[in-house]
């Protein structure tokens, strides 16, 4: 799979993703003291679904433009405040076509004391990171591999923080390269918040990755997917899902009232699905 992410931006999984991004990025902000966001594969930071990428698979239509809709239920809605505020100050700055990258939320979300580090390896996707980022001395743009920048980070001087995992899946073996890499940034810091983005193309890669996470001892898990039910013979994705190791704390709570109303409102068959599965939350 190649998830080239300009001509995704905005869709059914980035809602999924940044949503929970958000609310992950609110509770490290309870808190006092500084942290750290380590994205390793950021992408440009923001999106133009104007653009002729967007434009080519208007997958945005069936993602944040239902939000734009109407309000969800009340419940919901009050969780997707941080989302929300978010979009409106992209679209603020940037015209109604634009769409925040995980970057561009991270930077939204920083007190003076936070810091974000960004990879991405692509060199013209690099250039529109450093611009979306600009002279943020909060933020550092970073044109190297993002496996690298995962290894060269952790645990980082704050010792809080988030490291959000979010690779194209260009490469067959993706899933195994993320459990290893995933895994050996959890024993050089075992109390970050790593949140794990895949997409659900065949249940083989997520047995993978979770498979690794049990064999290591890893414990305080929380798998959450979303299945819009896209028909087959409109191609590309129809599922994804999110690990997160050492969720903040009533995170699980939240995200059961969310993805039942999220799915409701991006199905596009008739039997969509969800799941938000704590793993070994004591462990």
């Amino acid at each position: 799979m190649n998830y080239r992410h300009g001509f995704h931006a905005g869709n059914f999984a980035d809602v999924l993703k940044h949503s929970l991004l958000t609310r992950v990025l609110l509770h490290l902000t309870a808190k006092d003291t500084p942290f750290r966001v380590i994205d390793t594969h950021a992408g440009a930071g923001r999106y133009d679904l104007g653009s002729e990428e967007a434009l080519r698979t208007h997958e945005w239509k069936d993602g944040v433009a239902r939000l734009d809709q109407s309000p969800l239920a009340p419940a919901a809605e009050a969780l997707l405040a941080p989302y929300r505020s978010a979009l409106a100050g992209a679209r603020a700055l940037y015209g109604p076509d634009a769409y925040p990258g995980s970057p561009w939320l991270c930077r939204h979300a920083m007190r003076p004391d936070d810091r974000l580090i960004a990879a991405e390896l692509h060199p013209p996707t690099y250039q529109k990171l450093a611009e979306a980022l600009g002279r943020d001395k909060r933020c550092k743009a970073l044109a190297i591999d993002g496996w690298t920048a995962l290894r060269a980070n952790v645990p980082p001087k704050e010792r809080r923080g988030l490291v959000l995992i979010d690779p194209p899946f260009e490469q067959k073996d993706e899933f195994a390269t993320l459990a290893e890499q995933f895994i050996a940034a959890h024993r050089k810091w075992p109390t970050g918040i790593y949140m794990l983005w895949y997409p659900l193309k065949e249940r083989h890669g997520i047995e993978t990755l979770l498979d690794g996470a049990n064999d290591a001892g890893i414990g305080r898990l929380l798998r959450l997917e979303i299945d819009v039910d896209r028909p087959e013979a409109a191609g590309g994705l129809g599922a994804t899902g999110l690990l997160i190791a050492n969720p903040p704390w009533r995170l699980a709570e939240e995200a059961a009232i969310l993805l039942p109303a999220l799915t409701e409102r991006l199905a596009q068959g008739r039997r969509p699905r969800y799941l938000c599965e704590p793993i070994r939350p004591d462990g």
